[in-house]
């Protein structure tokens, strides 16, 4: 996966941190709080030197004129004019920080601090960000406390290190990631929504499954979908949950990248195990010693299985990739666990083994009329608001319209593939295909297409 430079400004003035809401849309980041910024472009590397770049010569020039351009974009800030009149009483370059390999986009990010002199006027592009706000970062590590603000690892880093000195010049832990002594990543992109990316036996282009640990410290935690590929992998995840400490091990359905050597973890840990009444069976129709030693716990809509910040958290029925698959969320809808519902890295496949391309549908548009503020998905990064999953559905819809045309005018599947899925890798071909048969299947369901 190709890595890509960034830059990110955290601007304070008068105590206050410059802060953004970016849009749910955004292909990076979208719905996160986040420092005005970007990637690099082309262009940085040919721009005139300016005098922001006098002020740190030691630093790449493209980094400098990139962090001026995306704030003048973003929020009508004229750095250089700042530098110029002497109103940037302080420049640091406080580090980098490079994206997790979950995420779909990975950018090597560098982070610099500037102290003003005076307050500018914003004018922001309401295409890239929701609003533009300045807060003390205390108070932004309050709010993250509480777990109302979605921020990526390196900006939560920096937020905490500005709220315990602003003279602050380095960031420790600028990745944002804590590891244990054997070296296995958390990410905690919400407070108490902690997430474990696990090297697993999952689908292309993805590599991982995030395992979730979710639970007040003084509530029942649970770990959610531990599917390790490898002996090394399991150790590492089994220590990093036993420092917290787990009661239950969740399954949200039956796909072996979500409960592949679950069992084992689960008897490691001293845990029980979750999952419906549907992925318990079709798991013990498949491998009839899974989980035979250990207590199991059936959930249905609606029971609560942990609480987070306080709240009950409770179960929901989301199926369609998997008959038998469960979503979680609290009261107030501040985030919802979809495990397949939606992937922030790869697509989902509607497999002919159980899954059913209606009730898929019906899943997503429950989702999205619930409206959590942020989406969780097994595979990939946690998500800002429900605008994936819309879009999502309505491509899906798009592409059914297209199965639709094409069926009548009596095309195959074999000739639909290539018109629907220009320059897929050959190796997915197979699992497009299949996507496709499910759509057709829906279509003669509803009587749009012949039986």
């Amino acid at each position: 996966m190709k890595i890509v430079d960034a830059v990110t400004g955290a601007l304070i003035h008068d105590g206050a941190l410059l802060m953004t809401h970016r849009q749910p849309e955004m292909p990076a980041f979208g719905g996160y709080f986040a420092f005005p910024g970007g990637k690099v472009d082309a262009e940085d590397e040919q721009t005139p030197p300016a005098a922001l770049e006098r002020r740190m010569p030691e630093v790449a020039p493209r980094l400098l004129r990139a962090l001026a351009r995306e704030c003048d974009e973003e929020l009508g800030i004229h750095l250089d004019a700042l530098a110029d009149s002497g109103d940037i009483l302080e420049l640091l370059d406080l580090g980098t920080a490079l994206t997790p390999p979950i995420a779909e986009r990975r950018f090597n990010t560098h982070f610099f601090k500037l102290v003003l002199r005076s307050r500018p006027t914003l004018t922001v592009d309401v295409r890239e960000a929701s609003d533009a706000f300045w807060t003390p970062p205390t108070e932004l590590v309050r709010r993250y406390e509480q777990g109302r603000l979605l921020v990526a690892p390196p900006t939560r880093a920096t937020l905490r290190a500005l709220a315990t000195s602003l003279a602050a010049t380095t960031i420790l832990g600028l990745d944002g990631v804590d590891r244990n002594e054997g070296g296995q990543r958390l990410i905690e992109p919400l407070a108490g929504v902690r997430i474990l990316p696990v090297r697993s036996h999952t689908l292309p282009p993805a590599q991982h499954t995030n395992a979730f640990l979710l639970g007040d410290m003084q509530s029942h935690r649970i770990l959610v979908d531990p599917s390790p590929a490898s002996d090394e992998d399991l150790e590492l995840l089994v220590a990093r949950a036993a420092e917290i400490g787990v009661h239950e091990v969740f399954i949200t359905h039956h796909h072996a990248d979500h409960w592949e050597r679950a069992d084992t973890v689960a008897m490691r840990l001293g845990a029980t195990v979750g999952m419906s009444i549907e992925t318990r069976k079709r798991i013990r129709d498949r491998h009839p010693a899974a989980f035979a030693d250990i207590e199991i716990h059936e959930y249905r809509e609606g029971d609560v299985i942990c609480r987070w910040q306080g709240e009950e958290v409770k179960v929901l029925e989301v199926p369609g990739h998997d008959p038998g698959q469960l979503a979680l969320m609290p009261e107030s809808r501040q985030w919802c666990l979809v495990g397949d519902l939606i992937q922030g890295i790869g697509t989902v496949v509607i497999p002919e083994d159980g899954g059913n391309m209606a009730d898929y549908f019906a899943s997503m548009q429950r989702v999205i009329d619930l409206d959590p503020a942020v989406i969780l998905p097994s595979h990939g990064m946690a998500m800002g608001g429900t605008y994936r999953i819309a879009a999502t559905l309505a491509h899906r819809k798009q592409r059914e319209a297209d199965i639709l045309r094409l069926s009548q005018l009596g095309q195959s599947v074999g000739e639909i593939l290539p018109q629907l899925y220009a320059g897929l890798d050959p190796r997915l071909e197979p699992l497009a295909a299949m996507n496709i048969r499910m759509h057709l299947n829906k279509l003669r369901h509803e009587g749009r297409i012949a039986a």
